[in-house]
């Protein structure tokens, strides 16, 4: 089971949110059987998605996070709930390149740097907050720190993790959000940038069995802080059988025609991978009610 938890340092100056991810990455993995480097950048992004999700105010809100550049990986995708549960997809789950300069998953040559970072966060309004950054690194905690710096004015500070072991499987994931607020004055800045300079990569901490609550306090020593609130994030989806078909008859008349042809046809959702059976008799069935 994951866990998240959300804390404010006593002053009333910073944000510090934490999450251990594993479990929701392992998931991912089971599901799309993605190879190392496509697990470590779908593993960030549905980490951050979860952080940036149980931010949310409302019960029904949500926020898609996509990352679409010029890597062999191409789009990658991650929506959480308010709950931090999230969802996520990479279109290319197998993706072969060799590792970094560093010896590690090189996740920014997967995804690449030449294209954008975009956030569309549903509030129940009208029209969905819809906000794009061009790629910085491609590393992803880098390019959510940029977005919350150009589209939301929130100096921030992002770190994403996921170890996969030889065998594939997650060894551990997590993530690290630290914002400051308005009241913040240059010495928290300079604080914070003291705490943080030395701080070991959230993905070794998890691995090391340090709790979301242990790294937000790890990650901001000289400051107290109080817990705002803990969540277990899950991976989650939410497709059904309604909800496709009510995606079918979207399609519109002549595409339904199309279909009603066919002896079956197959639909599989890109989060999870069920798969959604219809015959040419449910086909035209929509059609019926399309047309209503």
């Amino acid at each position: 089971m994951g866990k998240l938890v959300r804390t404010i340092s006593q002053d009333g100056t910073i944000i510090a949110m934490a999450v251990d991810s594993t479990d929701i990455v392992r998931r991912a993995e089971e599901i799309h059987k993605t190879s190392a480097v496509c697990t470590a950048a779908l593993g960030r992004l549905l980490t951050a998605a979860s952080l940036m999700g149980s931010s949310l105010k409302g019960k029904d809100d949500s926020v898609t996070v996509r990352m679409r550049g010029d890597g062999p990986a191409g789009t990658v995708m991650a929506v959480s709930d308010s709950e931090g549960n999230v969802r996520g997809y990479v279109q290319q789950n197998i993706v072969e390149i060799p590792l970094n300069a560093k010896g590690k998953l090189d996740v920014s040559g997967a995804i690449g740097k030449n294209g954008f970072l975009t956030v569309i966060k549903d509030l129940g309004m009208k029209e969905p907050y819809v906000g794009q950054v061009p790629i910085i690194s491609g590393e992803i905690a880098e390019d959510i720190t940029a977005y919350f710096s150009t589209s939301e004015q929130t100096p921030t500070v992002c770190a994403l993790g996921v170890l996969v072991n030889p065998d594939l499987t997650v060894k551990a994931a997590g993530g690290l959000i630290i914002q400051l607020l308005p009241t913040a004055l240059d010495d928290t800045i300079d604080k914070v940038e003291e705490c943080i300079k030395d701080l070991r990569p959230i993905s070794t901490l998890i691995a090391e069995g340090y709790s979301p609550e242990e790294i937000c306090h790890k990650a901001l020593r000289l400051f107290d802080l109080d817990i705002l609130d803990t969540a277990e994030p899950i991976y989650k989806c939410y497709c059904s059988k309604e909800r496709v078909e009510a995606a079918l008859i979207s399609t519109g008349i002549e595409e339904l025609t199309e279909m009603a042809k066919e002896e079956n046809t197959e639909v599989s959702c890109q989060f999870c991978d069920i798969r959604y059976s219809f015959s040419g008799d449910d086909i035209r069935k929509l059609i019926r009610r399309a047309t209503k």
